[in-house]
């Protein structure tokens, strides 16, 4: 096997730096062009300070920022590094579980393992961004280098690009600022947490610094069994210019994870049209944890800790590369900046899928071990230039940014050659647990699975010979290439004190381009190109310095191919299928080809919002309220003609509520509430086959899709989240966060079944049967408590899922969900200067 997976590797130093700022909008109402100068980095809060005025710092730096938060016509949330810390995160899933309307899918489908969020019910792994640059490929992210975490709701390709049609994340890194200060966290926990966190910045000069952050982290997961986390990170960077009209930022991220993958725990019903093992009517899927009835009656208990992976076979690692430069000039008023990246992310894995929805789980008690593999890496080099500042036209004032991006995109990929068989037909991939599966350890006890089995490669169907592990072929492997050309500009007017009106407009060129794995000889590439328009409006009325009432529209477009093949990719540009044979293999590129060219379109989003926003009590509360309608008409799906049509409606209608400040002195609070009426309004059709009967050969037949109708996979209706801090006693602090999830849908099937009779007459039966393959509602509760012995040294305690509640995170649309870990506690040490 080429990648040892049974091994930690050793602990390094430190490093993430990751994903920054794209978006609108500074905060209390900082001047712009100060916020863009080189002591932007100090508007933020130190490393040690709590809140500011009250509230948890949420100062926004960006060029494309044309407005403060609170005149921008947009919901948006920020989590800040002290939120971060304060909650105990160090990932950004952990973060961003403060923040309602946020919810988690999976790898599947084609979707490699990594982050993977959902805004207002749209995916929205494709549209997360380091310091205003897009990040393309599939990765868990680390937060030991972040400044700031920017949740922009919304459709907004009008500031980031392709995707975003529920919304997008902005991570602003830490770069070096004007003063020297270092800070140390060391933390020990249950589960053998372990972590070590370190921020240096030194002044090297009155106009050059250094700064340097860093992380080692090894922890077992609180709940579960065998699985194991490791990572190292550094991000060092330097400014050239500080407090100078011109500057030069140079900066490198670098993290290295390894872990043993999570494979949570499988659906307890399938059901399709050749098995439905489901109760007649219409059932949840929910996972088969705790008191499990089998079919034949047989019970036993599943224990939350239950992992039905291997631990000589599975596997996970990454690195992640990011080199930065970045040059800007204030002409005083007016900057340039342009920011040159390359970044590189290697990802490789074997991780087990528990059971693959035929039916195992309920009827034998089984659970089939499908290996789901992939090995490969994302290069990207984007350059982006900014122009940003303000002018008057008269009595009207002007805050407007432009600028334009060039990018080139490379993802290529590949599997792992894992055999898993059907022993009764001797074919491989089978979904049977067979008795020579379960005595191979291809198939595993429901109630007691082993994770330290033996399982050895068996290369063919009769289990008569083993060999190793090994990548596919470069033949075997696919690439994506993407380049992109665009331009855009954003203008906040001010219209007198009271009215200001917000624009924005970008145009991209997108050419990509699918190189498919060999085939009868031949390397089928397939190409498309682009020219996508977008753009926003609103309008803010102030009726006070301090609140605002708005109104806003945008639009977001997804072309072909806008992940790369780094996410589930809702609107690809085809495969051919591996059984086409030498004949027809030039007829078959043809086809893909002159679809790609002339079927396929680029998905459009509306996106509508009204709000208001209030700065209470000298600024030191704030709070937002959001109504926002996000309308899909032209979504790929199957057509009534069994083609590809761009017919499918998707509509999301809900409110936001948000609240960050003092409620009282010396307690402040952080969170909000979300509600989503999330619909797939029209999901086309889904084929069935009429088998083959003496004198007619089989059919197809289109039937309305079980999706139509029903909310969206992977949104909640509602969620709600809330962090709080009071000042006990002036070195103490006690705190803690509530947090709640209503049910989460992964997705939805049902058993209808076609037949025809020797006339060629098809007969659709109607489902008698239909499931939701969903994970139940949740309440979580954190706590913390900290305490000061002086300036320079304090100790604080995180207890993480305070009641040890057995809820999921992920739902998975066809196979498993993913269950989150129980209570952990840990201790930090905290040392600065």
């Amino acid at each position: 096997m080429q990648d040892d997976n049974r091994r930690r590797t050793t602990p390094a130093f430190l490093a993430l730096g990751c994903v920054g700022a794209l978006v609108s909008s500074p905060a209390l109402a900082v001047d712009r062009a100060e916020d863009m100068s080189g002591a932007a980095a100090d508007q933020q809060a130190d490393a040690s300070q709590i809140i500011v005025n009250g509230r948890y710092n949420q100062d926004i730096i960006s060029p494309k920022a044309t407005a403060p938060l609170i005149n921008t016509p947009r919901s948006i949330a920020i989590v800040s590094e002290n939120v971060i810390k304060d909650t105990g995160s160090a990932t950004l899933v952990d973060a961003l579980r403060t923040v309602p309307g946020i919810t988690f899918g999976a790898a599947e489908g084609g979707n490699p393992i990594g982050d993977r969020p959902f805004i207002r019910g749209f995916d929205s792994q494709g549209s997360t961004y380091v310091d205003g640059v897009r990040d393309s490929s599939a990765q868990s992210r680390e937060v030991f280098a972040v400044e700031q975490i920017q949740v922009v709701r919304g459709s907004d390709s009008s500031l980031g690009g392709r995707g975003s049609a529920g919304g997008s994340l902005n991570i602003i890194t830490k770069l070096p600022r004007d003063r020297d200060f270092a800070a140390m966290d060391l933390s020990y926990g249950t589960a053998d947490y372990k972590r070590i966190t370190a921020d240096l910045n030194y002044r090297l000069t009155d106009s050059i610094a250094f700064r340097v952050a860093g992380m080692w982290h090894d922890q077992d997961v609180a709940g579960r069994d065998a699985i194991w986390q490791k990572r190292w990170g550094v991000a060092p960077s330097l400014t050239i210019g500080l407090n100078a009209p011109t500057q030069l930022t140079l900066s490198w991220y670098h993290l290295d994870t390894d872990e043993l993958p999570d494979s949570g725990i499988p659906y307890t019903y399938a059901c399709s049209t050749t098995v439905c093992n489901a109760p007649t009517g219409f059932t949840f899927s929910q996972p088969a944890v705790g008191d499990v009835t089998l079919a034949n009656g047989t019970k036993g208990h599943v224990d939350r800790d239950t992992y039905y992976g291997l631990k000589d076979r599975d596997f996970r690692k990454s690195k992640t590369d990011q080199f930065t430069v970045r040059a800007q000039h204030d002409f005083g008023g007016v900057t340039l900046r342009n920011t040159a990246r390359y970044s590189r992310n290697d990802q490789a894995y074997i991780y087990t899928q528990p059971d693959d929805s035929q039916g195992n789980v309920f009827n034998t008690g089984q659970v089939w071990r499908r290996a789901n593999t992939r090995y490969g890496a994302v290069d990207t080099l984007t350059n982006q230039i900014d122009l940003f500042g303000k002018f008057n036209t008269g009595a009207i004032e002007h805050s407007f940014s432009a600028g334009a991006e060039l990018s080139w995109e490379k993802a290529r990929r590949g599997t792992y050659n894992v055999t898993t068989r059907h022993f009764s037909t001797g074919t491989t991939n089978g979904p049977s647990c067979s008795v020579a599966q379960v005595a191979t350890f291809d198939c595993t006890s429901l109630f007691n699975p082993n994770p330290s089995d033996p399982w050895v490669n068996y290369v063919n169907g009769n289990y008569a010979a083993t060999g190793p592990i090994t990548r596919t072929t470069p033949g075997q492997e696919t690439q994506n290439d993407a380049h992109t050309k665009a331009i855009y500009a954003f203008d906040s007017i001010s219209i007198g004190p009271s009215l200001i009106v917000n624009l924005g407009a970008r145009y991209d060129d997108y050419h990509s381009k699918v190189t498919l794995p060999v085939i009868n000889g031949v390397s089928p590439t397939v190409s498309r190109d682009d020219g996508v328009f977008n753009w926003q409006a609103g309008a803010v009325f102030k009726p006070t310095a301090n609140t605002s009432l708005y109104a806003s529209y945008a639009t977001s477009a997804t072309p072909p191919n806008s992940l790369i093949g780094e996410g589930q990719e809702g609107n690809s540009l085809g495969t051919i299928a591996t059984t086409t044979t030498p004949a027809n293999t030039a007829t078959a590129i043809a086809a893909l080809r002159a679809a790609a060219e002339e079927t396929l379109k680029v998905e459009r989003t509306k996106s509508y919002e009204i709000g208001a926003k209030a700065d209470l009590f000298h600024s030191r509360l704030s709070l937002n309220v959001a109504l926002f309608r996000t309308e899909t008409k032209n979504a790929r799906v199957t057509g009534a003609d069994n083609t590809i049509q761009f017919i499918g409606e998707r509509l999301i209608k809900g409110v936001e509520f948000g609240f960050n400040g003092e409620i009282l002195p010396k307690w402040s609070v952080f969170g909000g509430y979300t509600y989503m009426d999330a619909k797939i309004v029209e999901g086309g059709f889904t084929a069935l086959t009429a088998a083959a009967v003496p004198g007619q050969a089989a059919k197809t037949v289109l039937v309305e899709s079980v999706n139509t109708g029903r909310q969206f996979p992977q949104t909640a209706k509602h969620s709600f989240s809330l962090w709080t801090n009071v000042e006990v006693l002036p070195k103490l602090n006690v705190g803690g966060g509530a947090f709640y999830m209503s049910r989460v849908y992964g997705g939805y099937a049902d058993n209808r079944t076609a037949t025809q009779n020797s006339a060629g007459a098809v007969t659709v039966s109607p489902a008698t049967k239909t499931i939701a393959r969903s994970v139940p509602s949740y309440w979580r509760f954190d706590a913390r408590a900290s305490y000061d012995f002086n300036e320079k040294i304090g100790l604080s305690v995180n207890v993480q899922n305070l009641t040890d509640k057995s809820y999921f995170s992920q739902a998975y649309s066809n196979h498993y969900a993913m269950l989150a870990p129980g209570r952990s506690a840990f201790a930090t040490l905290s040392i600065k200067y």
